[in-house]
């Protein structure tokens, strides 16, 4: 069946429409394509885990724009994710793409993570990015303007299957503690049953606040 890139029509739905949709589809950049297995809605306002909760920021207001961009961010002072941005205008929500297959430029995927697994290539968000070589440059970019040097392709059967005829699956999301890891009020982690590139599920971590003999300790 051939792929057909998706257009923003397919993003400006709700994010919880959007993002088990997006399992089997795949996305390219940079010489590197991944189909995806597993994807994690954040729905803005509405929604606690999301880095856009509590409004607009510098760093967030990408996800308040036109669906159909790309989100990228810096993660614990080394690591870049990326989001696809979803919904209308003015209302902040995304898809993290939390882990996929490369099915094409296998060779510079693997010059990218030297030594590292196939399986592992774009196991995991981060490798996911590093994999398709995305990084601060392609925060914001549109995806779907003609010639996107970023490209989502399909086809998208629908939130119960993905393009293999797998099932579905959901859960709660990887490593959010608080009110956004409650598996029975935001089971927003979506995936392919089966599929060997799931990531591994980890709970969040509520950290306690270092004294200030901790914080001066060296």
């Amino acid at each position: 069946m051939p792929l057909d890139e998706v257009t923003r029509d397919f993003f400006a739905r709700p994010v919880l429409q959007v993002a088990p949709e997006l399992l089997g589809c795949t996305v390219s950049h940079a010489g590197v394509t991944v189909r995806l297995t597993e994807v994690e809605a954040y729905d803005g306002s509405n929604d606690p885990g999301s880095h856009a909760f509590r409004g607009v920021t510098a760093r967030t207001r990408v996800m308040f724009g036109e669906p159909g961009h790309l989100y990228v961010y810096f993660t614990y002072g080394m690591h870049w994710c990326a989001n696809l941005v979803c919904g209308p205008s003015g209302v902040a929500s995304g898809v993290l793409m939390r882990a996929g297959e490369v099915v094409d430029g296998l060779d510079l995927a693997r010059s990218r993570r030297a030594g590292v697994r196939d399986r592992d290539l774009a196991r995991g968000p981060a490798r996911l990015a590093k994999t398709l070589a995305l990084g601060r440059d392609d925060n914001g970019v549109d995806i779907c303007s003609p010639g996107s040097a970023f490209v989502v392709r399909a086809p998208c059967p629908g939130p119960s299957t993905g393009s293999s005829g797998a099932p579905v699956r959901t859960g709660p999301r990887v490593g959010i503690s608080g009110p956004g890891g409650d598996a029975a009020a935001h089971p927003w982690r979506f995936w392919l049953e089966g599929e060997a590139t799931v990531s591994a599920y980890r709970k969040g971590v509520v950290r306690r606040p270092r004294t200030p003999d901790e914080r001066t300790a060296r």
